[in-house]
């Protein structure tokens, strides 16, 4: 039987590798791989384009279709800037805390079910366990996209619990989130004949007024999903670099922005107003001067909205293990949204907390674990013969 000791070796041991999205995870699934081995469990290593990062996915019991997938991204936020009080790549207990990177979201979660798999492993399952291990939620999400292919050639499991830090509450609804890179090109110059140039930085403004336009009225007239907060759709603009000197025009500027959507709206959909806008009314000043200015729009990430039914059968059967009687909905988006697009029904529960995620001194309680184990026991439990 799996204990809290075996998952807080496992904690330390993820924690201790720093999968921050713009490093390499292939140390960290390495090393869950040969774990698992060692434990007579064998899984399979999918590794991305460049051969950098790497997907895990592990079954136990029979390769039949069914079952339920305990899925968890192993990226984490960085840490520069952070106020951590020792290295946050080392885990560390204090007053029933376990505090480092990752240690809430999500490698808590991940060091829960790769401690179980064993167990799993061992009771006369009917229908399999899945162990999905991810890479680049924090940034893309390109880690689910791809396994989401991937397992169109395996036994299709049921449906999956997806182990971002919810309190070990089920959560059958969050936003969708999608942003994007914006940059617009025009013609540089003397800021004293700005007749003869493109003012990329202008172009640049009159798009960002338009999101803020766009985000005004759905604060005041769009869709309303109760549970949500703020109960509607948000678009949101980041960071904008553009200029060097005051008597010079910008020839180039860049901003980025996000949309978190509410289930029911498009995001794609403002991203198609925010292009109409910027080819209609923005860019033929500058193209009347310079013909080749031009906009750029680069996807940057993209999370599919979570809409799961309060009456579906995941939500009774997860509110029923947990002993939570309601549902509940989050403005965060996960990596639900893919698997729900893919067929797969996904909720999401898991220990610790959202309001400790990507801080300093990130952390999760140990009763947070201890509750996760014995969730994921009488989850597999619902599978046995």
């Amino acid at each position: 039987m799996a204990e809290l000791g075996e998952a807080l070796g496992l904690l330390e041991s993820l924690v201790g590798f720093d999968t921050t999205s713009r490093e390499s995870n292939l140390d960290l699934i390495r090393a869950v791989e040969a774990w698992l081995a060692a434990h007579g469990i064998a899984s399979r290593v999918t590794l991305d384009g460049e051969g950098r990062k790497a997907n895990l996915h592990a079954l136990v019991g029979p390769r039949v279709a069914g079952g339920i997938a305990l899925s968890a991204h192993v990226d984490c936020v960085p840490v520069e800037g952070q106020a951590w009080q020792a290295d946050p790549f080392r885990l560390r207990r204090q007053d029933g805390r376990l505090i480092g990177r990752g240690a809430t979201d999500m490698k808590g979660f991940a060091a829960c079910a790769i401690a179980m798999m064993p167990e799993f492993a061992a009771m006369p399952l009917a229908r399999p366990m899945h162990l999905w291990l991810t890479h680049d939620e924090e940034t893309n999400a390109s880690g689910a996209w791809r396994l989401a292919e991937e397992i169109e050639a395996e036994p299709r499991p049921a449906a999956c619990v997806v182990g971002e830090p919810t309190g070990m509450a089920p959560v059958i609804g969050h936003k969708g989130y999608a942003s994007w890179d914006v940059t617009v090109t025009g013609l540089s110059g003397h800021s004293s004949r700005t007749t003869e140039t493109a003012n990329a930085l202008q172009a640049a403004a009159e798009g960002v007024a338009f999101l803020s336009r766009r985000a005004r009225a759905f604060a005041t007239e769009g869709r309303r999903a109760p549970g949500f907060e703020p109960p509607w759709t948000t678009v949101h603009v980041g960071t904008f670099q553009a200029g060097s000197i005051l008597n010079i025009v910008p020839d180039r500027a860049a901003f980025t922005f996000e949309v978190r959507s509410v289930p029911g709206d498009d995001p794609a959909a403002v991203l198609e107003e925010f292009r109409a806008f910027m080819e209609e009314t923005a860019l033929p000043p500058l193209r009347a001067v310079h013909p080749t200015a031009a906009l750029d729009i680069a996807v940057r990430s993209s999370l599919p909205a979570l809409d799961l039914a309060e009456d579906a059968s995941l939500t009774l059967l997860v509110q029923r293990l947990t002993g939570r009687n309601a549902p509940g909905r989050v403005s965060y988006g996960t990596e639900a949204g893919i698997y729900q697009g893919a067929g797969i029904p996904s909720i999401v529960c898991g220990p610790g907390h959202i309001a400790q995620a990507h801080q300093p001194e990130e952390w999760v309680a140990e009763s947070e674990l201890q509750s996760c184990l014995g969730f994921l026991r009488r989850l597999a439990g619902t599978l046995a013969a």
